[in-house]
């Protein structure tokens, strides 16, 4: 079979495999398998909340934290912020925190309508529009997830989308940020 033929017949194949709705491909994996587990020491670093207030780790002494790096124009960062809401609701109890550091350049004012429009509720809004919280974390793409444990270490980072209040990811969490 000539290579010609071959891409005609494996063109469909593809087309149908991509075409496939977000929520057919991503219930197939919750995402764990991205998870990779390693101790690291904290980074120095910063990053904003909505009223250009500057916060550190130290602003969550004595909390674990899942800092998510993401964007507005980022379709698997949109995709997974409604699973970060109800997961903040889900470990808030566990004094764990969900920070989602909006890389955005346009701020509060592209983030905000962004919330309303989802609907997030639970999520702060924090803001990373220069990337250096990101560059310290040595991000190399978004989304990219960082979990810290309550000594303020990372124990993990996933990297691309998740299903973050699936059942098995948040016992992960738990277990991780322990």
């Amino acid at each position: 079979m000539n290579l010609s033929l071959k891409r005609r017949l494996a063109a469909p194949a593809l087309f149908a495999a991509l075409s496939l709705p977000r929520p057919a491909r991503a219930a197939a994996d919750n995402g764990l398998r991205k998870l990779r587990e390693a101790q690291r020491p904290l980074p120095e670093f910063q990053f904003f909340d909505e009223a250009g207030a500057t916060l550190t780790a130290a602003s969550f002494q004595g909390r674990a934290m899942v800092i998510n790096f993401w964007a507005t124009w980022c379709p698997p960062c949109v995709a997974e912020m409604p699973a970060f809401d109800r997961a903040q609701t889900a470990l808030r109890d566990a004094g764990i925190a969900i920070l989602p550091l909006s890389s955005d350049r346009g701020g509060v004012a592209q983030v905000r309508p962004f919330y309303e429009r989802v609907g997030l509720r639970h999520l702060p809004i924090l803001l990373d529009p220069r990337g250096a919280a990101a560059r310290a974390f040595g991000v190399r793409g978004l989304p990219t997830t960082v979990i810290i444990n309550r000594a303020h270490q990372e124990t993990a980072r996933l990297e691309g989308e998740a299903i973050w209040d699936d059942a098995d990811v948040l016992a992960a969490v738990r277990r991780l940020t322990a």
